[in-house]
């Protein structure tokens, strides 16, 4: 039997997720009360600029005072879509402090501060989801957390940033220089105005922060994962990563250690092999590629942004904790009782790919050869091409700690017959 009473629900930002969230709570209002067992009942909506147009939202529900709404003391859930580390951090811990349960998007906050959201939560018996903050409308939290629950993830690895996708996806494919897709990832809206979050790895950073702390039942905060951006990335990159038969992605890779003991968390571009599931992953789409003991390897795919696919992925979140708050019951919280240590990069075992600008004479790839040999690095492949006393090498690693290819390359650079390196990136995905 349906209850009668409504489920209030405050909305936090009422942007591109925000109003969508809105929509769909209205347009569906029948649908979501049958499947939650109570009607659910919009109750206010905290925004900057309460003079806009909002089509469909009440202007009753309109307000500037984030702060009261959440005190109100008859709000069952609270929707934060307004990211950003304050005052979201302040309005959700105030909301579990006044029997609210939470629903976020807000990434950033998660990765940089989720163990006392997690805590403020399980004090005041309150619920914390966040589905959309990891890969849009992808599912994905919830089978880490729940139907992964009794198996051991080993890897995680993923496209989980939509825009820089669709930049190397448009160099790999057209040929384009990486300001030149990037302003087309910009006239799509693909692209922020200021895209340096997205393009120097910040937003996946985040997210393999997220997604290492469920997949490893261990706290990793946003500091621990090791970044780098893809603006570096060139065409004479693809045009290598297409003779090794890869391509290019910005990925974060999550990975537990072989004897078990740590963790890796790390965000950076890297040739991977057209093989691979994730190389087939095109435009601003996402893929989160799962490896667990018994289940084998799993894969997620679907669009990873957009208000849209976020605002399914928090009504989805909605929808699990009315139902809990129904039931006077509370979802999974923090899981963190392995207590692994993050490992730095520098022991992350790897492969490289390093092109190098060199004299054209004898001798020189002797030289390179003893680099590698002397910081303990096996090459794997080599490929010299020369004309007019200038030559390039590429040399392909077999894998090595990155501590130790690092050390190769700065080896490398002393070189006299070394003119310079011309691009280092890893490779991953064998």
């Amino acid at each position: 039997m349906m209850r009668t009473r409504p489920l209030k629900v405050a909305l936090l930002g009422c942007g591109v997720v925000g109003s969508e969230v809105a929509r769909i709570m209205t347009t569906h209002a029948d649908d979501l009360a049958a499947r939650i067992g109570a009607p659910v009942e919009l109750a206010g909506v905290a925004v900057r600029r309460p003079d806009k147009v909002r089509e469909g939202i009440p202007a009753e529900l309109i307000t500037t005072d984030a702060t009261a709404l959440v005190k109100r003391g008859d709000i069952d859930v609270v929707v934060e879509v307004i990211g950003g580390v304050e005052p979201a951090r302040t309005l959700i811990t105030t909301a579990f402090e006044h029997g609210a349960s939470v629903v976020s998007a807000n990434k950033a906050l998660l990765a940089q501060d989720g163990a006392s959201l997690y805590a403020s939560a399980d004090q005041h018996g309150q619920d914390l989801y966040y589905e959309a903050a990891v890969a849009g409308a992808i599912p994905l939290i919830r089978p880490l957390r729940e139907s992964l629950a009794g198996d051991k993830i080993n890897r995680v690895m993923g496209i989980v940033n939509g825009t820089t996708n669709f930049i190397l996806d448009k160099m790999d494919t057209s040929g384009a220089g990486y300001s030149e897709a990037l302003d087309e990832a910009t006239a799509l809206g693909y692209a922020e105005a200021d895209p340096t979050a997205d393009v120097e790895g910040f937003d996946a950073a985040a997210k393999a922060a997220i997604l290492a702390g469920i997949a490893f039942h261990t706290r990793v905060r946003l500091d621990d994962v090791y970044r780098e951006g893809m603006t570096e990335v060139t065409a004479a990159d693809f045009a290598s990563a297409k003779r090794m038969g890869c391509t290019i992605k910005l990925l974060a890779i999550c990975e537990r250690s072989a004897d078990g003991e740590s963790v890796t968390a790390r965000v950076h571009p890297a040739m991977i092999p057209l093989s691979h599931p994730l190389s087939s992953v095109r435009e601003a789409y996402n893929a989160v590629f799962v490896e667990a003991e018994a289940a084998g390897r799993l894969m997620f795919y679907g669009p990873g942004a957009g208000g849209s696919p976020t605002a399914s992925a928090v009504l989805g979140d909605l929808v699990a904790v009315c139902r809990n708050k129904l039931n006077e019951a509370t979802g999974p919280g923090e899981s963190a009782y392995t207590q692994l240590p993050v490992s730095p990069m520098g022991d992350v075992v790897t492969r490289y790919h390093i092109s190098l600008d060199v004299a054209d004479k004898p001798g020189v790839l002797a030289q390179v050869a003893t680099v590698f040999a002397e910081h303990g690095v096996s090459i794997d492949t080599v490929r010299q091409q020369g004309k007019d006393g200038e030559a390039s090498l590429v040399v392909v690693t077999h894998r090595a700690p990155d501590a130790a290819l690092s050390g190769t390359v700065e080896a490398l650079r002393k070189l006299d017959t070394v003119r310079g390196v011309a691009s280092i990136m890893r490779v991953e995905g064998e």
